[in-house]
């Protein structure tokens, strides 16, 4: 495959022009243990030759700290680069273990700008309600978004694990470029809903976690067992306990896949996720997230991989059987509220 660069796409309508695989930076810096700063660097760069465009942060991520180490890439990159970031989450002073969720203006105010200042950019490409907070009218938050791109501070305007609802009643306020939701051969609640609206409405999908956060690689089979104290996986209810047994033995026809391909699991989910643009007929731009190079290779040539009608119904029975919801809380997620 050599240095050939993915294929772009336009993500949603009126939305920026990306490559068809982008980039998720939060692992770089937050919740999955230790990082190798400067293999997170080369990682960056090597993504970027491959034709990756999309970079996905939060202001959630290490508490501001994932967009400061993306802060001096993009200053070398800033014209190459399409930067997404999100506001809405944060944690609670007097409970570090409890997540807050405000979607109201003067939050949404504060968070860019602290979100400009660490990244040390003039204006976000693309900036994403994180999570929803329901007290506060949909309305209300994405015309206090507007209000950035009327200013200059945004240029698109993306939503993150919104009800096929929410997604229509922001629509009417203000284009929306993009949904970002877990979407994966075990995660496809959004199939119920959001997705058929967002293809209606001409607005893109970003799957985050399309590699169910490393777990369709193989790369283990138990966090208990196998991942480090701090890397937040081992408090979601999927990998762990007899619910993990029970998900590592739904990998076989994906082995079987990877193997008939000279492919690696991973590249048969990610190719999976990639197909889902011409079965629901929507732009669909996932963005596996990692710290290594040899990641990037594998990933970025999944997207030649190509899943014929049969090895895709091969695959078709996996997320019936997961056990486990994808977060001990699930009222944080669309599904949770569709």
């Amino acid at each position: 495959m050599g240095d050939e660069k993915i294929d772009t796409v336009e993500l949603g309508t009126g939305g920026p022009r990306v490559g068809v695989q982008g980039l998720g930076c939060m692992g770089m810096s937050f919740a999955y243990g230790p990082t190798d700063a400067d293999e997170a660097r080369a990682t960056l760069e090597r993504a970027l030759e491959r034709g990756v465009t999309l970079y996905d942060t939060a202001d959630f991520y290490g508490n501001g700290e994932n967009e400061k180490f993306l802060a001096p890439f993009l200053r070398a990159h800033r014209d190459e680069v399409v930067l997404a970031t999100k506001f809405a989450l944060s944690l609670d002073p007097a409970d570090p273990h409890k997540r807050v969720i405000r979607n109201d203006r003067p939050y949404i105010r504060q968070a860019v700008e602290g979100s400009l200042r660490r990244l040390g950019v003039d204006t976000i490409d693309l900036y994403y309600m994180h999570r929803r907070d329901p007290s506060v009218p949909i309305e209300e938050t994405v015309g206090a978004m507007a209000e950035l791109v009327a200013e200059g501070k945004v240029k698109h305007l993306g939503l993150s694990e919104v009800t096929t609802t929410e997604l229509r009643a922001a629509q009417a306020v203000h284009p929306i470029a993009a949904v970002q939701s877990e979407w994966s051969l075990f995660s496809r609640d959004v199939e119920d809903g959001v997705v058929a609206a967002a293809a209606e409405l001409g607005v893109g999908f970003v799957p985050y976690s399309p590699l169910g956060r490393g777990f369709l690689t193989g790369s283990f089979t138990s966090a208990e067992k196998e991942l480090g104290q701090d890397d937040f996986r081992r408090q979601q209810p999927r990998f762990t306990g007899d619910n993990a047994a029970v998900n590592a033995a739904l990998l076989e026809p994906v082995r079987a896949l990877a193997a008939a391909h000279g492919a690696t699991p991973g590249q048969i989910a990610l190719a999976w996720v990639q197909q889902r643009a011409e079965v629901h007929g929507l732009t669909v731009v996932p963005i596996p997230g990692t710290r290594r190079r040899t990641r990037v290779e594998e990933n970025t040539a999944a997207t030649r991989i190509r899943l014929t009608g049969e090895e895709l119904a091969l695959l078709e029975p996996i997320a019936g059987k997961v056990a486990g919801d994808r977060y001990t809380d699930m009222t944080f997620t669309s599904a949770g509220r569709e």
